[in-house]
């Protein structure tokens, strides 16, 4: 893959950089804040792109505003966002830049170089990601009244593999489950949640939003 770092931590794009090069993948720009990444994108057009969710100036958002312009201009570039914080409005706000190619990771993946790797190449092929460690923590701090109670047990852990960016194979060789079950958790919980099928739109992605916001 060929990859682009936007962090305003030098150390951290440092570590980032060699572990690309361990696993083969070619750094085409580092840079340090926003502006600096978009002009990188325009000139080397990457597969993904890793991006701090803050950078200077005002070190807020500047990562979510430079993801939502690189998929604007770019809509086969992944952007693949790191965050130190458990938020689930910015997750929220990633997904709602497109239904593809986009993943919400928190820093502490970066101390399992596996997990770092696997999200950069599911974001790069076009999939959606976002972080088990954020997932849980949304999970357990949800209002019981809310839709994703709806839920069952099993259904809870479909949806937060789905929200991972796993295929029905892959959430069913985690869970030790049959696809065809898969299949059957995952209608249910578009069902629980009204999510109907619409082409123009990915129902994952949806469900993943409509439990976030914690209402169908």
């Amino acid at each position: 893959m060929r990859v682009i770092v936007a962090d305003d931590s030098l150390l951290l794009r440092r570590g980032v950089e060699t572990l690309l090069a361990e696993a083969g993948h070619e750094l085409v720009a580092s840079v340090g804040d926003p502006a600096a990444l978009l002009d990188a994108v325009d000139e080397h057009v990457p597969d993904v792109c890793i991006v701090d969710i803050r950078m200077p100036p005002t070190h807020t958002d500047e990562g979510l505003q430079a993801a939502r312009a690189i998929r604007d201009r770019h809509p086969g570039v992944g952007v693949l966002v790191l965050s130190q914080f458990v938020d689930g409005g910015y997750v929220e706000e990633l997904l709602a830049v497109g239904s593809s190619h986009v993943g919400y990771l928190l820093k502490d993946a970066l101390l399992d170089a596996d997990e770092l790797l696997h999200a950069l190449g599911r974001v790069a092929a076009g999939g959606v990601v976002v972080d088990t460690g954020l997932i849980s923590s949304l999970l357990e701090a949800r209002n019981p009244a809310s839709a994703a109670r709806r839920l069952s047990a099993r259904e809870r852990e479909v949806l937060q593999l789905m929200a991972e960016g796993l295929t029905d194979r892959g959430i069913a060789d985690r869970l030790l489950i049959g696809t065809k079950t898969v299949q059957t958790h995952t209608s249910a919980i578009f069902s629980k949640l009204d999510i109907a099928d619409d082409s123009s739109s990915n129902r994952r992605v949806r469900a993943v939003l409509a439990w976030l916001r914690g209402t169908a």
